[in-house]
Parts: structure tokens; C-alpha cells; sequence
């Protein structure tokens, strides 16, 4: 924005500077002009017209024009060819255009001395001849006098423009200071450490910073009632679960070990659930995903999920890793995929950051792997390698949906530490 006002106060500059110079100019000509036409009454009224011997009375002439070589001159030419100069053009002559009855003009010529003239030339009838005057002055004083001003306003101008240049600077310096409140406001928003943003912020985007924290204050209601359902969901189920449990104890079997078995499962996926809405509603809704900060929890959930495996959950992340994507997607993205890993490993799952030219997440298991044919299945909505394995098949699929939103790449190898799944998910720095 401060270039363009440069830009914009220069244009402006020379705009000035170019109509400023024409009108001095053109005032210049035009005080000229009308000191040559005063000047050519008093010559026309001292000029004596005679066929045998035609007379100016000098006298009544300005002097300066019998002072040879003196920069103002005049030329009387007759229709006749004669011709009558000042004193001061001594031998020479001027060059006279043929006027037409009754007109006059103005023009520049050199002079006999190579000067530059302003003329100021008039055709007349005196006592019934028809007679041109051209009345000149030498324009070097009056262009000494003008460099000097456009020298003077040049530098006017650019000291103006310099000033303008600072004040704008200064200007805008303090009006962006009344928007770091904002600025501060909107990175503990992004952190999930405020709610809404301050309005003491200038009139100008009083009424955008009001809209975002209505926006604020809706999702966050939308969010709670969302949360609250969920618990209300659990609470009412867990009733009628409990009652279905000890109903199934009563049976004997393998249909009821089978209908106890589903039960238990349900139990485990709400309980699973629940746990991941747990750690997802500790943050707002406009969090983003801090990866040092929810690796720990998301990692320790995990293995309170798979407590029957004893797992080794690790994870590698770069210091000063910026903040990433939607706190809940990443959640949701790095949770299933973990989920997966937690689900297939012996005993070692791995999860390493990193940022440069593309934010990528890798995560990697020691479990037993896939084939390169069932690579290619692996994000399949539904697909399963192991039906006896927990799971729904969702988790992949639902962990490229998500990469694909960020614009990112999902890619399945084999782990060359570990033998097992390796799963990168590559993003580009655009979406950070």
C-alpha cells in the first residue's frame, strides 16, 4: 500500500510540475505580449506616413528601442515593400509574416544578434496605407528569470514530495499500530486462548472484526450443543447397555459368547469415541493443530485403547513446527491412522514431523504389513485385510479424504526400520 501511495504522490508531482511550468509560461508570454502592444500604440501613433518621406517621431519611443543591439526592436513594413526599422536592429531585419487586413499574431524568431524573440506582430491603416508592425523583445532575461523559479519549485516540489513521503509513512505506521491489538487478538483465537477478537479497533473494520465474533460466538454454540449431544448420547446408551450385558450373561452357548462379544465391542466403541471427543473438545473452534502439544495426549489415549499391547508410542517433531490445518481434522487425520498402526503393531508405532518445501506427517508400525497388491486397497472405504481384527475399514479412507481437502498426498510403503506400514502424508507449505 506504501509503494502505491509513492507511486501515486509522484505521478501527482509531476503532473504539478508539468502544469505549473506551462502556465508560468504561457503568463510569462502573455505579460510579454501585452508590454509589446503597449509599447506598438506609441509607435503607431508616432509614425508619420509620407509618400516622400516617412518619419517616426522617436521621441515619443520608448529609448531603449535607439539603443543598438538592445534586445526589443520594431519593424514598420508598408504594403509598398518599404520598410521602417528601430534604431537599435541598425542594418538588420525582422522576419514579418504577411498578415491579412486587421489582424495580429504572436510568434518566436531568432533575432539579428541570434536572440530568442518574442514578436508580437499587427496589421493597420494609417492616413490610407496599409502597414505591418512587428514589435519584438529578446526572451534571454525572462528565461534566466523563469530556470531560476522552475529551479526553485523543483526543489519545492521535491522537498514536498519528500515530506508527503514520511508523513504518509508515519501515517500508516499509526494506523497498522491500532490493528496489533487485533493481530495479538486473532493469534490467541488461532491458539485457542480467546474467544472472540477486542472491538477497540478504528471505525473502518469495527463492522468486520463485530461479524467475525458473531461467527465466533455461533460456531462455539454450535460446537457445545454438538458436545452436549454426544454426552447425552452416551449417557442414555450406556443404560440399555449394561442391561443388554447382564441379559446376555444368562446365555448359554456359542450364540451368547458371540452376542456377549458384540456387546463388548460396542462397549469399547463408545468408549473409544467418547475418549476422542474428549481430547478434541479441550480446544476452540478455530484451533489449530499444535502437534507438540496433542502428540502427548493423542499419544497416550492410544495406549489406553491398546492397553493389551503394551505399545511403544513415539514421536518425532522439529522445534518450532508451525501450527497446522484444523485442530480436529489433524486430530481426526493423525488419530485414524495412528488407530490403524496402534491396531496392526507388535509392539512399536512411530509418528515424525517435518516442514520444509511440504509439511509431512509419517507414521510407521512394526506390525506385519501389507502386500504390494494390497497397497492399493488400503484406502478403499470399507476395505478390510482381517475381519478379525476390530475396525470398521473407515479409518484410511476417511484419513484421504481429509489429506485430500488440504490439497495433500496420502502414499502407503513398507516401513524400511520397521518392517510394517509406513503411511505419508504430504501437504503443501500453502495450507500451513
Amino acid at each position: 500500500m506504501q509503494l502505491g501511495l509513492a507511486v501515486f504522490l509522484l505521478l501527482l508531482t509531476v503532473v504539478i510540475w508539468g502544469a505549473v511550468n506551462r502556465s508560468f509560461h504561457l503568463l510569462v508570454e502573455d505579460i510579454i505580449v501585452s508590454r509589446l502592444m503597449d509599447d506598438s500604440e506609441n509607435m503607431i501613433a508616432a509614425l508619420e506616413p509620407d509618400p516622400a518621406y516617412t518619419n517616426v517621431r522617436w521621441r515619443r519611443i520608448n529609448s531603449i528601442y535607439n539603443e543598438v543591439n538592445s534586445g526589443h526592436y520594431y519593424q514598420f513594413s508598408f504594403a509598398d515593400g518599404r520598410t521602417i526599422a528601430s534604431p537599435s536592429l541598425w542594418d538588420k531585419a525582422l522576419d514579418v509574416p504577411q498578415l491579412a487586413v486587421g489582424t495580429e499574431t504572436r510568434y518566436q524568431t531568432g533575432g539579428p544578434n541570434g536572440e530568442n524573440l518574442q514578436v508580437w506582430a499587427r496589421h493597420f491603416t494609417k492616413d490610407g496605407y496599409d502597414i505591418t508592425l512587428a514589435v519584438a523583445e529578446d526572451l534571454a532575461a525572462v528565461r534566466e528569470h523563469r530556470q531560476r523559479f522552475k529551479r526553485i519549485f523543483a526543489l519545492v516540489l521535491i522537498g514536498g514530495f519528500l515530506g508527503l513521503l514520511v508523513l504518509q509513512s508515519w501515517l500508516v505506521r499509526r494506523a497498522f499500530r491500532q490493528l496489533v491489538p487485533l493481530h495479538r487478538d486473532l493469534r490467541l483465537v488461532e491458539l485457542g486462548n480467546r474467544r472472540t477478537l477486542t472491538e477497540d479497533v478504528p471505525d473502518e473494520v469495527k463492522p468486520l472484526v463485530s461479524g467475525f465474533n458473531r461467527l465466533l460466538e455461533l460456531l462455539a454454540q454450535r460446537l457445545t450443543r454438538s458436545r452436549n449431544a454426544l454426552g447425552n448420547l452416551a449417557h442414555a446408551l450406556k443404560g440399555p447397555l449394561n442391561l443388554l450385558m447382564q441379559s446376555l450373561d444368562g446365555i448359554k452357548g456359542p450364540e451368547g459368547e458371540q452376542a456377549r462379544a458384540q456387546a463388548g465391542r460396542i462397549r469399547k466403541l463408545i468408549s473409544r469415541e467418547l475418549k476422542r471427543a474428549r481430547l478434541a473438545g479441550q480446544g476452540g473452534t478455530t484451533q489449530r493443530f499444535a502437534a507438540e502439544r496433542e502428540m502427548p495426549d493423542l499419544a497416550g489415549l492410544l495406549k489406553q485403547a491398546h492397553s493389551g499391547k503394551n505399545l511403544e508410542i513415539s514421536y518425532e517433531i522439529p522445534h518450532g513446527l508451525p501450527l497446522f490445518g484444523d485442530r480436529e481434522d489433524m486430530l481426526e487425520l493423525t488419530g485414524n491412522v495412528l488407530e490403524n498402526a496402534c491396531k496392526w503393531a507388535h509392539g512399536l508405532v512411530r509418528v515424525r514431523f517435518s516442514n520444509g518445501e511440504r509439511y509431512r506427517i509419517l507414521i510407521e508400525d512394526d506390525g506385519p504389513g501389507v502386500t504390494p497388491d494390497q497397497l492399493a486397497e488400503l484406502t478403499q472405504r470399507g476395505v478390510r485385510f482381517d475381519e478379525n481384527t476390530e475396525g470398521s475399514g473407515l479409518g484410511l479412507s476417511i484419513a484421504r479424504d481429509i489429506v485430500g481437502l488440504y490439497g495433500g498426498t496420502l502414499r502407503f510403503a513398507k516401513s524400511a526400520d520397521f518392517g510394517g506400514l509406513l503411511v505419508e502424508m504430504d501437504f503443501p507449505v500453502s495450507t500451513v
